[in-house]
């Protein structure tokens, strides 16, 4: 099956080269580029790509305000957006956590991980590293200074499955470290984000980190 991204960065050099690195792939394509953030969410609500890539910073509308439009706790049929920033540790990405993003990516993170990205977006894993998706949700959470949720009435195994998941953990490294299968590692995540009210495994992780369940 054929991925289909849209492209949504101001700079046409960065769309260029995402579009190269993407279209190198026998299984992706590009579908549609975007200058501005409004012009990015009516290509998306127009071509609905399995994968939108996403700046922040944009004219006429910035990435966050798009992408709470396409993906935001109040869209009936969101789409997966990726929010792409130069920033690792920036209060723009965690408030795209926020708005409904499945996950963020550097833009200097390189293209193996551009292309694992795209494929996870659209499988529905983790879209970075351990490393960063850790720095990052460690810093959203002990900077927000929200009250922790609380936690609802998961089994052990299912408050392992979260830990690891906001470790970063992708599905088949959780399989490995737990021993189970990858049947029962997603039969897992689907009660855990029916119980928690998540709509991804990122809000899980988002979840875990301010409930305080990894540090």
């Amino acid at each position: 099956m054929t991925l289909r991204v849209l492209l949504a960065d101001d700079q046409a050099m960065v769309r260029t080269g995402f579009r190269l690195i993407l279209e190198r792939e026998p299984d992706i394509e590009v579908v549609g580029e975007a200058e501005n953030g409004k012009e990015a969410v009516a290509l998306a609500q127009e071509l609905r790509p399995d994968v939108t890539l996403m700046d922040i910073r944009m004219p006429l509308m910035d990435g966050l305000t798009a992408t709470k439009l396409l993906a935001g706790p109040e869209v009936a049929d969101p789409l997966r957006v990726l929010v792409v920033t130069t920033f690792d540790l920036d209060e723009l990405v965690h408030e795209a956590l926020r708005s409904g993003a499945c996950g963020f990516l550097l833009k200097d993170a390189g293209p193996r991980l551009l292309v694992e990205a795209v494929h996870a977006g659209a499988n529905g894993e983790s879209l970075v590293s351990p490393s960063i998706t850790t720095r990052l949700l460690e810093h959203f959470t002990t900077s927000g200074g929200r009250a922790r949720p609380a936690v609802p009435a998961l089994t052990q195994r299912e408050l392992d499955v979260t830990k690891a998941v906001a470790r970063g953990r992708t599905n088949a490294e959780i399989t490995e470290e737990l021993t189970i299968s990858l049947s029962t590692v997603k039969s897992h995540l689907a009660s855990i984000q029916r119980k928690i009210t998540a709509r991804n495994r990122t809000e899980i992780a988002v979840w875990a980190w301010e409930s305080g369940l990894v540090r």
